[in-house]
């Protein structure tokens, strides 16, 4: 599993250090990675429009394709949904 975030490396890395992350969790400062996946898109708040990252989380199968993507993930039941979907996905 891997992380993707808009901050720079030193924002990840602190954050990495402060939450002991089980995973890796990559820099993507100047979201050229958001961009190919599509995730960096116009959000809202209060009113206010700005550009930033969609969470999503993508599954990648062992050719390096996708096999199933979710384009709006809820922490709180995610990792079930994600876990499901690999299962349905393992022959």
């Amino acid at each position: 599993m891997i992380g993707i975030s808009p901050d720079p490396v030193e924002a990840v890395a602190k954050f990495d250090d402060k939450f002991s992350l089980s995973f890796t969790l990559l820099a993507d400062a100047d979201h050229a990675v958001a961009d190919a996946y599509g995730t960096w898109a116009e959000k809202s708040m209060y009113g206010k429009k700005y550009m930033g990252t969609q969470r999503a989380t993508f599954i990648i199968d062992p050719e390096g394709r996708i096999a199933k993507v979710f384009p709006k993930v809820s922490p709180k039941t995610h990792d079930e949904v994600v876990l499901n979907a690999l299962a349905a996905l393992t022959p």
